[in-house]
């Protein structure tokens, strides 16, 4: 049997060796809990997507799908209004992201002639997305990490001039927009200042720009330096699918398209992405309800004397009163509702809580109400 093999450490690069892997949400073993820890949608994809997915279940299965995924990069471009080789698409976002750190930056090597630091930069927000620094150390780069205004709110363009900690010569920014895990939302004109300042190239990372008043969408169209990527998760409730894409400018995208895997979106995962945007009513509609019952939920917990960050997002990070946020993290738990609590860092105080159906939220705002009288007595 394999575990009474020995191997040998060196086959591994040592690089590897110190890394440490992005570390998910719970993913519940047992029925019956409310997982409100992954931000995903509450809603089913529209019928129509179902459908087109029983269809595809025929001989087609034996057949590579489309290795450039181009109906669906063509309908995409059409959605946005560019043109189809500004488009790229991936398994899911995070393997674009992964895609760009390779494309776009340098492994460092030390001092060496000829070198330069700043090619080998990755930078961004802390808080933010914790796969970011995964990236970059897989790449052998240098992370450079940014700290947020005390609110969670992005600096001025004129504050990082002054106080000189972020470095416009980064070869690769990533912004997540509306932030994650805060969910504090960034206006267009603040991140074009700062994209336009940018000499490397800046990812604007809209996973959740569907739920949020703004978008920066159209940065991909009139500044060279910027990607902007989408995904079909959490707004069209097609996680179990994984796709999706950057929009950015053709040279940016073909670097991306030279390093990519073949056949590297399933076939499966390209038509039921085609067919979602073919329901955009059924999802706008989905988008307005979980925008409702974000902002109610905020309302009654802040009534209940929660800290409760203001929200772009399709989820709330919140600051819990009476107890730490282990202590109601596992409370919740105990009650079988799924929260996501981050064990580490400067926000270790906090919970974030994915919103949910209307039905969920009810649960979830019974048990905090039922934790809160315990801790009170």
């Amino acid at each position: 049997m394999a575990r009474n093999l020995k191997s040998n450490p060196d086959w591994i690069r040592p690089l590897v060796h110190e890394l440490h892997p992005y570390t998910p949400g719970e993913q519940p073993k047992v029925k019956g809990l409310t997982k409100l820890n992954t931000n995903e949608n509450p809603y089913p994809p529209s019928p129509s997507v179902l459908k087109a997915l029983r269809g595809s279940v025929d001989e087609r299965l034996r057949l590579y799908p489309n290795p450039t995924a181009q109906p669906l990069r063509q309908r995409i471009a059409k959605l946005h209004d560019v043109e189809e080789n500004q488009i790229t698409v991936g398994n899911g976002s995070d393997e674009l992201l992964g895609l760009a750190t390779r494309a776009f930056v340098e492994p460092w090597q030390g001092k060496r002639a000829g070198r330069v630091r700043e090619k080998s930069l990755v930078q961004y927000w802390t808080p933010s997305y914790s796969l970011y620094p995964v990236l970059t150390d897989i790449q052998g780069a240098i992370r450079h990490e940014v700290p947020l205004n005390p609110d969670f709110s992005m600096p001025s363009l004129r504050q990082l001039k002054k106080e000189q900690q972020w470095n416009f010569d980064a070869a690769l920014s990533f912004v997540t927009t509306p932030n994650a895990p805060t969910g504090r939302g960034y206006s267009t004109r603040e991140l074009l200042a700062l994209c336009r300042a940018q000499n490397g190239i800046v990812i604007l990372d809209e996973a959740y720009a569907d739920f949020a008043e703004q978008n920066a969408m159209e940065l991909a169209s009139t500044l060279s330096n910027v990607l902007v990527s989408r995904t079909f998760s959490k707004s069209y409730s097609l996680c179990f699918q994984r796709v999706g894409y950057f929009v950015g400018h053709p040279d940016l995208i073909h670097a991306i398209d030279c390093i990519r895997d073949s056949y590297n979106v399933n076939g499966m995962g390209q038509i039921a992405a085609l067919q979602t945007l073919r329901s955009l009513s059924y999802y706008r509609s989905n988008f307005q309800r979980i925008k409702k019952c974000r902002n109610q939920t905020a309302q009654e917990l802040e009534g209940l004397g929660f800290n409760v960050l203001p929200s772009q997002a399709n989820f709330l990070f919140v600051k819990p009163p009476l107890a730490p946020a282990s202590e109601w993290f596992n409370g919740l738990r105990r009650q079988k509702i799924l929260v996501r609590w981050f064990t580490t860092g400067q926000f270790n105080d906090r919970i974030r809580i994915s919103i949910g159906s209307n039905q969920e939220m009810k649960k979830c705002m019974s048990a905090i109400r039922l934790l809160k009288n315990r801790f009170e007595s």
